[in-house]
């Protein structure tokens, strides 16, 4: 019996890895080039640090985790798809995949897969985004239908979904201590509109101070991750 021919440099979908952590992106890297039909061929641990890498890297797809160093992975995932259409992009994350999947497919994900889940179903995510096909777990994609067929009935998660992606980014930011110099700085936003989106979020989870606020939002943060 023959065995199969082996497969040409060019037939390999190139894979970049966007991670603030090093030990996780050597250990995709790992997984992925281990792989017979798969090559890591970067890696970026910021937001501009992964664009610069995709502006001199040819890539099939992009592992992108929603937080990155100072900046947020729902922005980078609109730019790759507006600057690199031809990149497919999967979220590889630890935040709940039901409230953060839609969001992320809505911002240019092709594919979600919790750090959660088994090795082998981030590889089945990287070949079906290769053939142009879109990825979310079974389990996932259910969760997310039995909410939308029940009109998007709020969660124990207290009202956070409610908040727009932009708020969301903020509510975390602040969660993890940041200030609004920061926050503004991270998502390329003036203190203005910080406080602004602050003020938002304030009314919508139906809290009356700041301190209020950076209580609840580092409460998720700790649950979330």
């Amino acid at each position: 019996m023959s065995e199969a021919p082996p497969v040409q440099p060019s037939d390999l979908t190139r894979v970049v890895i966007i991670d603030d952590h090093p030990i996780v992106r050597r250990g995709l890297a790992e997984l992925v080039s281990a792989m017979p039909d798969l090559e890591t061929v970067g890696e970026a641990e910021s937001y501009t640090a992964a664009l610069e890498l995709l502006e001199r890297t040819p890539t099939d797809v992009a592992i992108v985790d929603l937080s990155l160093d100072g900046s947020s992975g729902l922005d980078l995932l609109s730019e790759i798809r507006s600057r690199f259409p031809t990149v497919k992009s999967i979220v590889f994350s630890i935040h709940d995949a039901e409230l953060y999947a839609p969001r992320a497919l809505r911002a240019g994900a092709a594919g979600f897969v919790s750090k959660t889940q088994p090795c082998e179903d981030l590889l089945v995510a990287i070949r079906a985004l290769a053939e142009g096909e879109i990825y979310v777990a079974p389990d996932v994609a259910q969760r997310i239908l039995r909410r939308m067929s029940s009109g998007g009935r709020a969660r124990a998660d207290g009202g956070v979904e409610l908040l727009s992606d932009r708020e969301l980014q903020v509510f975390e930011l602040v969660g993890r201590g940041q200030t609004t110099g920061e926050i503004a700085k991270a998502l390329h936003l003036s203190p203005k509109t910080v406080e602004t989106h602050r003020q938002r979020i304030k009314a919508k989870l139906g809290i009356d101070s700041g301190t209020k606020l950076l209580i609840r939002a580092a409460q998720w943060v700790a649950q979330d991750t």
